[in-house]
Formats: structure tokens, sequence, C-alpha cells
């Protein structure tokens, strides 16, 4: 049976279900196009946009920013942080944790039937939960899996908060570089005060350095940023449940019992049970 037309409310009710998965980011996206369109949108409505286009100045705050990011990472950190940040601010996450959650539960109810020999032909798609079932099949004990998965854990974790770090430092460096243009600007205006007519096209020109490290800054760098910070907590509550799932399961825990101990690494708390009541 086809689906039929999706309406406005429809349409929102599904986008903003917590379970509405897509691989890109949407909001990411279309922050960035919006903000860009208000700014283009007013410059527009005001006057001409050649004015607010300088080649000296971008070579200032783009160049003097990727300058000082060089300084502070290493050129490896540089290029792997630059493409984890893109790639988390961008994307959605693939590891969703109500999937985990379900996944736990079902291996559960079969480890408690046959064993966790019963796990061997068992198909698991999260990388980490299946290096754990087979640690767990394989009989190691629940400390050793925990310390080896965490291990792992870790390491992907520092990655992807090397991206946050990469661009929070591009934010604080940015506004900098861009009254550092403005001075240079001033001192050459400055210089030339002589030709009345041309401090007011001069003055400008500096101030342009200050708008393209405030809109560098505060548009983009920040503000993904701030999204890779809250992207990698909820990394870390997906991982943390992922290896919570797996010592559970070694340890032959209940389905019943692993509700209630998987269930606050939920968003939303534990899931309503279609069973009691559900429409």
């Amino acid at each position: 049976m086809s689906p039929a037309p999706l309406g406005t409310d429809a349409f929102d009710e599904l986008v903003l279900r917590p379970d509405f998965k897509t691989d890109m980011d949407i909001a990411t996206l279309i922050g960035i196009i919006a903000g860009m369109g208000v700014i283009f949108g007013a410059i527009l409505m005001g006057g001409s946009l050649d004015s607010f286009v300088d080649l000296p100045s971008v070579m200032v705050v783009f160049g003097g920013t990727a300058a000082a990011t060089l300084i502070k990472f290493p050129m490896r950190d540089v290029v792997k942080s630059l493409k984890i940040g893109i790639g988390i601010a961008f994307k959605n996450p693939k590891e969703d944790p109500l999937s985990i959650y379900e996944k736990a539960i079902e291996l559960a109810g079969i480890v408690r039937k046959n064993g966790l020999l019963g796990l061997e032909s068992v198909e698991v798609e999260n990388e980490i939960m299946a290096r754990g079932i087979r640690m767990c099949v394989d009989g190691h004990s629940g400390e050793v899996i925990r310390s080896s998965i965490s291990s792992e854990v870790e390491k992907s974790i520092q990655n992807d908060e090397l991206g946050e770090l990469m661009f929070r430092g591009i934010g604080d460096t940015a506004p900098a570089f861009g009254m550092i243009g403005t001075l240079v600007g001033l001192v050459q205006m400055l210089a030339n005060l002589s030709d009345p007519d041309a401090i007011g096209p001069a003055m400008a020109i500096a101030m342009l350095t200050t708008f393209y490290g405030a809109v560098l800054a505060n548009l983009i760098a920040l503000p993904v940023a701030d999204k890779l910070a809250l992207k990698v907590d909820r990394l870390k509550n997906t991982k943390q449940l992922i290896i919570e799932s797996v010592v559970q399961i070694q340890a032959s825990q209940s389905p019943m019992v692993m509700k209630e101990i998987l269930g606050p690494y939920l968003p939303g708390g534990i899931p309503a049970d279609p069973e009691d009541g559900g429409a």
C-alpha cells in the first residue's frame, strides 16, 4: 500500500521524531545558509556587495587564522581533526541508542535461552558491540571485555574531541586577526591624513577585517564547535551504553533487568513496552 502524501503537520511530526534518521544533519546546513542569507540580505538592502569585498582583509583574517591553527596543532592533527569535525557536524551519528538498546535486549534473551554460544551466528551491525559479543563467545570475563572495549572507545572519543578543539580554536583566533587587520588599516589610514577624501574608504576597509573575523567565528567556527561538543557528549553516552550492554550480556543478565540497567542511557528513558497498552 502506497503511503499518503505528507502534509505540513505530518512532515513536522516525522522530522521531529526522536527516531527520525538521515545521514545529513540538515540543521547545520540550514543554519549556515540562513545566517549567510541574512548577512548578504542586509548588505544588499543597504548598499553594494562590492564594498564588502577586500582581498587584503581576507588574507589577514583567513590566512592569519590558518597560520595560528597550524601553530596550535600538529599538521597531522589539523587535517584529521578538520575531517572528523566536519563529518560529525554535518552528519548524524550512525550509532542509534534505541537500536543498540533493543539489540542488547534481544541478545540477552538469546543468552538466557541458549547460553553465550548461542550468539555465534548472530549478526550485529555496530562494530564495537560486535567485537564485544565475539569476546563474550570466546569466553572472556566481563572485566577483560570492559577494559578492552573502553580503551577503543576512549581513543575514538579523543579523536572526536580533537575536531571540537580545532573549531573552537578557529573561533577564538578569527576575531583577534580581524582586530589585527583593523589596526593595520587604521595605521595606514592615519599615515595618509593629508588626503581627507581617502579617510572614509580606508576606514571602511579597515573595519572589514573585524567583520570577516566576527562572521567566521560566530556564524561558523564557534557554532560548529558547540554542536561538536553536544554530539561528542551524546556519542560518549552511546558508547557507554554499548559497553554496559556487552558486559551485562556476558553476565547472562535477564532481559527485564537489562531494561532497567540500560534505560538511563537512552535520551528519552526506558521506552514504553507496546504490549503494555499500545494502540
